[in-house]
């Protein structure tokens, strides 16, 4: 299903809801107290004032119809959803990149929901959620990105499990719930549901368990690679596909040097397309030029059997877009005939 086939049926679903919703849905009764991310946060009435921090929190604010209830967006790897783009020009843009605390302050927001602990977390440059507590603004932090930093050096923690879209839900119901919309949430959960079981059962259980690298960037063809982590939103990708992902780190977004990608020789590397400008490598067309010419990374089996396939870097991360990536990964590797 077209991503524009998908957004429409999330409309007209809402559409249909809207006349049983009341005996469907019960309104949400303030106060509302949520368990999230280790904080009780409580709302006393739905929020007027919200900011989305980060690509994720955004969008789904907005699948929900909420741009009215939204005063500033933040931190755009890629560009918004097209579908969702009149809905996002009516929502002030803070910046495509790390905003800072003050310019947050200065929207006088009522609700910020973040959707990486680089954005709220106990090590953020942005702002802490204490930093948020001591001003009275409710947040609430994406239940996907809630990891672990113990094992791990890096800020994005690491993931024991496979990442499943169980975290997706929840986090459309809560933010349903907190803005009083829970017939729309409902709605957009069936339409993900719906296309999760329609992608995992068009994939044929006879086919080959695909192994799978998924590169998200590199600052330089000689740095080490920013891959997706074994159980991170790319995993499951894999996973969604009958296959797996061959880096073997539990880390949410493990660094590799080429010599250990070329050991790990994938079937398909799975190239993430960025619109942010911060490296050349963000682009996939870059990405792949590398792949195809050096010397030594051309000899992995993927490079030498043209398995190369694009997906919007955005669903890379556990968010609203990694079903997408997934259809959008299956389409090309069914053109190439590695998928059945």
């Amino acid at each position: 299903m077209t991503l524009l086939k998908s957004l429409l049926a999330v409309s007209s679903l809402c559409a249909a809801l809207s006349f049983t919703s009341a005996a469907a849905f019960a309104a949400t009764k303030y106060p509302l107290t949520i368990e999230n991310c280790g904080a009780q946060v409580t709302f006393q009435k739905a929020p007027e004032r919200a900011i989305g921090l980060g690509q994720n929190s955004a969008e789904i604010l907005l699948l929900l119809g909420l741009q009215d209830k939204m005063v500033g967006t933040a931190f755009w790897p890629s560009k918004v959803l097209p579908q969702l783009a009149e809905a996002n020009a009516k929502v002030k843009l803070l910046t495509v990149e790390f905003p800072t605390f003050e310019s947050i302050l200065a929207e006088n927001p009522d609700f910020v929901a973040a959707a990486l602990p680089s954005l709220m977390g106990p090590s953020s440059k942005v702002a802490k959620r204490e930093d948020y507590d001591k001003v009275g603004i409710p947040t609430y932090l994406s239940p996907s990105t809630c990891l672990s930093t113990k094992d791990v050096k890096d800020q994005y923690g690491s993931r024991a499990q496979l990442w499943n879209t169980d975290l997706l839900y929840e986090e459309i119901d809560e933010l349903s719930q907190i803005f009083d919309v829970a017939d729309r949430g409902q709605a957009l959960i069936a339409d993900f549901k719906a296309r999760e079981a329609a992608l995992r059962s068009s994939v044929s259980k006879d086919g080959k368990n695909l192994s799978y690298v998924f590169w998200f960037s590199s600052p330089s063809p000689s740095a080490d690679a920013y891959l997706g982590g074994k159980n991170a939103a790319s995993g499951f990708v894999a996973d969604l596909l009958g296959g797996h992902n061959a880096v073997t780190a539990e880390a949410e977004w493990p660094t590799l040097g080429w010599e250990s990608i070329i050991a790990a020789n994938p079937d398909v590397i799975v190239v993430a397309n960025l619109d942010r400008n911060r490296w050349e490598l963000d682009k996939s067309d870059a990405k792949i030029k590398f792949l195809t010419t050096d010397p030594a990374v051309s000899q992995i089996s993927a490079v030498k059997n043209k398995a190369i396939v694009v997906m919007d870097g955005q669903a890379m991360n556990p968010t609203v877009r990694t079903v997408y990536g997934a259809e959008q990964v299956a389409d090309q590797l069914k053109a190439l005939g590695l998928l059945k």
